[in-house]
């Protein structure tokens, strides 16, 4: 189920603000009836009307995008920054938007969808769906900060889950390492803080992995169209870990 302004917003009839306006305006309904109370939910089988006019409802779309570094994830930037839907403005009509986040200097693996009940399954904590990133780190971690990382460290938001490791390189010369970090969770700026906790800043950092998909063929800026099974599988990665 999804928030009722927002499935105006993404049949792009108007932005979500506008949405609510009309809302409380009293000039949607939902089933026949009229609706005034913002925060009301309806699923994909409920018949949306604004000014008296069905709600037409974009098909489902879902895309793989190799976002560079310098880009916002987000359909839009107050300071004029790109975004990651500037990507697909010339080759997807529906309304996008990115499932959850990568910081602004972080490249790698982005999703995008006009699904929301699939992008809920995927941000949903208890889906544990796997994400692979590699960190060039200022400095050689001990073994003992790996394991630190491995058992979870504590960050203001409370302690991280269990991660798994893996130093892939390091240059004793420059002071710097190459670090695998596999996580589940999702919070903001995470695996940076992750390593902050450990006393090793992240100068680079790349999501290479979400569950089972990778970047192989894209190059920075590109993007690829899921396929069904894809999505299929996506969705059972997520239900299976509930």
């Amino acid at each position: 189920m999804e928030r009722l302004q927002k499935v105006i917003a993404h049949a792009g009839i108007a932005s979500r603000r506008k949405a609510e306006e009309l809302i409380v305006e009293g000039r949607v309904k939902v089933n026949g009836k009229t609706v005034k109370e913002l925060g009301i939910k309806v699923t994909p089988s409920d018949k949306v009307e604004v000014n008296g006019i069905p709600l037409e409802r974009e098909e489902p779309v879902y895309f793989l995008l190799y976002k560079p570094r310098g880009v916002i994830s987000s359909v839009n930037d107050d300071k004029g920054r790109k975004v990651v839907t500037d990507f697909f403005s010339e080759i997807v009509e529906a309304r996008i938007y990115p499932i959850g986040r990568l910081d602004y200097d972080t490249s790698g693996l982005i999703l995008l969808t006009n699904d929301g009940e699939f992008a809920n399954i995927m941000m949903h904590p208890k889906g544990e769906i796997e994400k692979v990133y590699v960190a060039k780190v200022k400095g050689v971690p001990s073994r003992e900060k790996l394991k630190l990382l491995e058992r979870g460290v504590e960050l203001e938001d409370g302690k991280t889950a269990p991660a798994k490791v893996k130093l892939l390189s390091l240059d004793k010369k420059k002071g710097t390492s190459i670090i695998e970090l596999k996580i589940h969770e999702g919070r903001n700026r995470q695996v940076r803080r992750m390593f902050d906790a450990i006393g090793t800043p992240v100068m680079k950092l790349k999501r290479e992995r979400y569950a089972f998909l990778n970047l192989s063929g894209l190059r920075p800026g590109e993007a690829r169209e899921l396929t069904a099974h894809e999505v299929k599988l996506l969705r059972a990665e997520a239900s299976k870990k509930k």
